[in-house]
């Protein structure tokens, strides 16, 4: 996992440069951090959502769950905060995809803990355990797979940033997920940890981001695609680090999240659901 790191150390690095001292609204490399409300866009069911608790380890963490107001099974997904927590935009991002029939649940990896300012997002990154972060999400998955509102066959996961990173993460160390969705995050280069990726990936990466340029992509696509993977990744011209999340002012593009958008709910249409 020491790409995550290497990620999560160059966000630090962009911070350094685009933030502005002592403004809670700097924007950087991970975009902000997302705090502007809860105001999902209109969606084609109405959804519902609670704080829910379970194990992992022998820890009891919790994560913010959203679903689906229509009766039976439906697929599902883990959903990976940035660098920032679990925010309010992570959670809007989970109302989301319960809009369009997932059961959405965004996990809290800093264990109740949310930056405010990218020093103190640096800090929880840079202190949570990678062997934990994976713990929670594979038992996260198993939260879900037991869940009776759930396909267990049909969990997928989705991350941005940090999150990204641990999508693939959880693919390389779960063999049941089912779709693994990276939003420029940090990719393995081991040929192991490639050849142990079961689900098909989409990945959405800024053609000028630094921490994640469009050769380190190129390889890793290259190398699915060596090891007989699918594999589906898009490179956005012009397109910096977390130009995804609106809440990044200087660097969102809205033309191209949208279209990144559509590329999800069409990648999971045709895998999970």
């Amino acid at each position: 996992m020491r790409q995550i790191i290497g990620a999560i150390c160059w966000c630090a690095v962009l911070v350094g440069i685009t933030s502005l001292a002592g403004s809670f609204r700097a924007t950087n490399a991970c975009g902000t951090r997302g705090e502007a409300g809860l105001a999902p866009e209109v969606s084609s069911q109405p959804v519902k959502a609670e704080t829910v608790e379970y194990k992992s380890g022998n820890e009891t963490v919790s994560g913010y769950l959203a679903l689906p107001g229509s009766p039976g099974q439906h697929p599902a997904l883990v959903v990976i905060h940035e660098w920032w927590g679990l925010n309010d935009w992570v959670k809007e991002e989970a109302l989301k995809l319960a809009g369009q029939g997932y059961v959405a649940l965004a996990v809290d990896l800093y264990r109740g803990k949310v930056a405010y300012d990218p020093q103190m997002a640096h800090e929880l990154s840079r202190g949570m355990p990678q062997d934990r972060a994976l713990r929670d999400l594979k038992a996260a998955f198993d939260y879900l797979a037991a869940r009776p509102e759930v396909n267990p066959n049909k969990i997928g996961s989705i991350g941005w940033c940090m999150g990204g990173g641990l999508s693939l993460q959880l693919a390389i160390n779960e063999p049941r997920l089912a779709a693994c969705v990276v939003n420029y995050g940090a990719l393995p280069t081991d040929p192991q940890e490639i050849q142990k990726i079961h689900a098909p990936v989409l990945g959405n990466f800024g053609g000028d981001d630094r921490g994640i340029p469009p050769s380190a992509v190129e390889t890793f696509q290259k190398a699915m695609q060596a090891a007989n993977k699918t594999i589906d990744v898009k490179i956005y011209p012009g397109a910096g680090h977390a130009f995804e999340n609106p809440n990044n002012k200087l660097g969102y593009r809205e033309a191209d999240a949208q279209d990144a958008w559509a590329r999800v709910l069409a990648f999971f249409n045709r895998t999970i659901k």
